[in-house]
């Protein structure tokens, strides 16, 4: 999508910004936008349920309730929100795809649409109108809800990025003045850092956050699932370098990782039995707002960095996305796109934003400027999350073969299998490569 000069956007806007924003049924595309006019009209009697993934921090939740009661206030339409943890969102998500009933709105993460394209609502118009209006999607956002370069089929909510957090004196402690930038030397840290006893750790279970960390490692030795052809090609030498730096690596973390799930390291890190990890920016917020002395002293010390680049020579960042999917069995098709112009409006959005903390980076360019990204200089690193996103389907094209092979952890369990030793790099590798080609189907 083409980029718009933002201060041309607003002030041509300015007049019906609020208009659009809080309107009942009407939202109205700039006049750059050739003034064209994008209605919905909420059916009569509509109700809506939404099912989204619970909240790491509390401000997020907060924030999006708030956002959703202004919107039955100014429509008198019903909302209710379920909230569900990201591990049990995608099975009743496939659920409701799949038996035609459930939520009408479903929030979601990564490549989920994918796997039932024809049972989501098109909303290309709403994602059209709302790129023009603010500055345009990020390319990512764009390839995880609309993979056939035409049709949208949900909207992109933004990406948790999955950054290193780590203790600032821990790391001085073991010999580093400032965070490593290379692989070699992030492999040195975590050494020194065990080697003081205060080691580090990341997930190594299904957790489909915290396990990200695992295509920064195969991609950042210039490895990959798949290749632009879609043509599995996991089982390769540079996969293998990338795993035997998993083994090295995974020495020096703290027992218990293999079962590791999304909240484990978040309570391991304020509990103090590790001094680095990988996360979204609930780590540092919890301890901000911590009711323990003790914790809330501990934010002081907490800081963030991007992940090491390695021999790969560029950046390979990874992180969880999230999207909106409206499921056509929906009774209440309009109101419901409705409800999704209006939680993206710049009013209810920048609010949920600053409210979640720093937790989601947006998906459209024109956010970028909230002020949740400056006024403290430790939440900027996880800005631009969406826009240096790589899809976990990279570099194939994003479908049902990246969303289910994502689904089934597939990376994740081959880096667990080779750095814990229950295989070899060489069949950890086999094994991803025979498991993918399920999918990836020629």
């Amino acid at each position: 999508m083409s980029d718009f000069n933002r201060r041309k956007i607003l002030k041509s806007s300015a007049g019906i910004a609020a208009a659009a924003s809080l309107g009942v049924g009407t939202a109205i595309f700039s006049p750059l936008a050739n003034a064209q006019t994008l209605t919905y009209k909420p059916e009569k009697g509509a109700k809506l349920r939404v099912l989204r993934w619970s909240r790491f921090v509390q401000g997020d939740i907060d924030a999006y309730m708030a956002n959703v009661k202004k919107f039955s206030e100014a429509t008198g339409i019903e909302v209710r929100v379920d909230n569900e943890g990201w591990e049990d969102v995608r099975p009743k998500a496939a659920v409701a795809a799949n038996t035609g009933a459930g939520p009408d709105i479903i929030l979601s993460t990564n490549d989920d649409a994918n796997l039932y394209p024809d049972k989501l609502l098109d909303v290309t118009d709403l994602a059209e109108y709302l790129g023009k209006k603010y500055g345009g999607w990020y390319t990512a956002g764009e390839l995880f809800m609309r993979p056939d370069g035409k049709k949208w089929i949900g909207l992109p909510l933004g990406a948790s990025g999955s950054l290193i957090v780590y203790r600032e004196s821990m790391v001085k402690a073991a010999g580093f003045d400032k965070f490593p930038t290379t692989n070699d030397e992030f492999l040195k840290l975590y050494k020194a850092l065990k080697d003081k006893g205060t080691p580090g750790g990341m997930a190594l279970g299904n957790a489909t956050g915290d396990s990200t960390w695992t295509n920064w490692l195969i991609w950042s030795f210039g490895g990959k699932l798949v290749d632009k052809n879609n043509k599995v090609v996991i089982d390769s030498p540079e996969t293998l370098k990338a795993l035997e730096y998993a083994k090295e690596l995974y020495a020096n973390f703290i027992p218990g990782t293999l079962s590791w799930l999304d909240p484990n390291n978040n309570k391991a890190f304020l509990d103090g039995q590790i001094s680095i990890t990988n996360n979204g920016i609930s780590i540092y917020y919890a301890a901000k707002n911590s009711p323990d002395p003790k914790v809330k002293e501990m934010a002081a010390d907490i800081n963030h960095a991007v992940f090491p680049v390695g021999p790969v020579g560029v950046p390979t960042e990874s992180h969880l996305f999230f999207n909106q999917m409206v499921m056509k069995y929906t009774k209440y098709p309009q109101a419901a796109k409705e409800f999704l112009r209006f939680m993206m409006e710049r009013p209810q959005f920048d609010d949920w934003l600053k409210g979640a903390g720093g937790y989601v980076a947006q998906p459209l360019k024109a956010y970028e400027a909230n002020p949740i990204w400056t006024v403290d200089p430790k939440n900027t690193p996880y800005r631009d999350s969406v826009k240096n996103l790589r899809p976990a389907g990279y570099e194939g094209k994003l479908g049902y073969a990246s969303a289910g092979a994502a689904a089934d952890f597939i990376i994740p369990n081959m880096v667990a299998e080779a750095a814990s030793g229950s295989k070899s790099p060489k069949e950890a590798a086999e094994r991803a490569q025979k498991r993918a080609e399920r999918y990836y189907k020629v």
